[in-house]
């Protein structure tokens, strides 16, 4: 994936400075096998996001700021789906040498780098997101507004869009770029959700300790005090469902990140690591398909209204 043979000498033509230099994949059956995976993989995660995105904006009992963050991770997914992949497959089986594949590799890396990294904030975000509704309580209503959740969903696209234009002006930086944002959500998230696991371990020992107390309380006044465990067992399975998306994004990424270290750290583009960024890409690719089905199986209510889109998808077809 190595591109823009750029020279000096004056009989060097403006289509050998705009070409690819070299094919990332030169078997032509390794490519037409990656390409063949980008396909169903593209219009699974289209339909699947597009049902999500649709799903969400029926569904009323979820949190407006956190409904919001779901929809970016879905719009980011959608994009990877119907723009990405695509793009990836069209880039691959490009003639060599043309203009066509260097302006496929430009819009395949540029698109694909900005989904990709929004998905991988956006998640970051959650992650923290679900810590505030923890530490913060009643107050989490208050400061995590819808407002200020647009402001930083705005400002992710932006910060990850100057990031790939950087990247395309000092190409040479690219791969210490994406190896340092990888590292840096997934050690927020990390120790975002170690933090939320101690917290509701250590609330719920204190609830267990203060079990005896409060049932008598209950008995003499005749009030009941059950709102605050519902309360902790719908958090929960907000944080479940949030942790399932992660570590879905991390065990897709993963492979991604080692093989983009290793090339940063030997700098040596041979076939084998080439074979095996193309391979990761498109596993990278497979967790926009995942995420619709990991929303409908973990959230009740993106489950309903997907159900609900569906059936009326199916009379209306009909």
């Amino acid at each position: 994936m190595k591109v823009m043979n750029l020279t000096v000498n004056d009989n060097e033509t403006t289509i050998q400075a705009l070409s690819c230099n070299t094919r990332g994949l030169p078997d032509v059956n390794q490519r037409i096998i990656i390409s063949a995976f980008n396909i169903p993989l593209s219009l699974t995660a289209f339909l699947g996001n597009v049902l999500i995105i649709i799903a969400l904006q029926k569904s009323s009992s979820l949190h407006p700021p956190s409904k919001l963050l779901f929809g970016c991770l879905a719009v980011t997914d959608l994009g990877v789906g119907l723009i990405a992949q695509p793009l990836c497959a069209t880039y691959l089986m490009s003639p060599g040498h043309s203009k066509f594949c260097y302006y496929a590799w430009v819009l395949y890396n540029t698109l694909g780098l900005i989904f990709g990294g929004v998905s991988l904030l956006t998640m970051t975000v959650i992650s923290i997101d679900r810590l505030l509704a923890l530490m913060l309580g009643l107050r989490y209503r208050h400061v995590v507004t819808l407002r200020r959740i647009w402001v930083v969903v705005v400002s992710l696209w932006l910060f990850m869009t100057a990031i790939v234009i950087t990247i395309f002006f000092v190409f040479s930086i690219s791969d210490f770029v994406v190896c340092a944002i990888l590292l840096l959500c997934i050690t927020i998230s990390t120790c975002s959700y170690t933090k939320i696991y101690f917290t509701l371990r250590k609330h719920q020992a204190q609830l267990r300790s203060h079990t005896p107390q409060v049932r008598s309380k209950e008995e003499c006044s005749g009030q009941s005090t059950r709102s605050t465990p519902l309360n902790i067992a719908r958090y929960r399975r907000s944080v479940a469902s949030a942790l399932w998306v992660q570590m879905t994004l991390v065990a897709c990424y993963l492979p991604f990140s080692v093989v983009i270290a290793v090339f940063a750290i030997t700098g040596q583009a041979t076939s084998s690591i080439e074979l095996a960024w193309e391979t990761t890409i498109v596993i990278v690719s497979l967790n926009s398909s995942l995420n619709p089905f990991i929303y409908c199986w973990k959230i009740k209510e993106i489950r309903q209204a997907g159900k609900d889109t569906i059936c009326r998808l199916y009379c209306c077809s009909w």
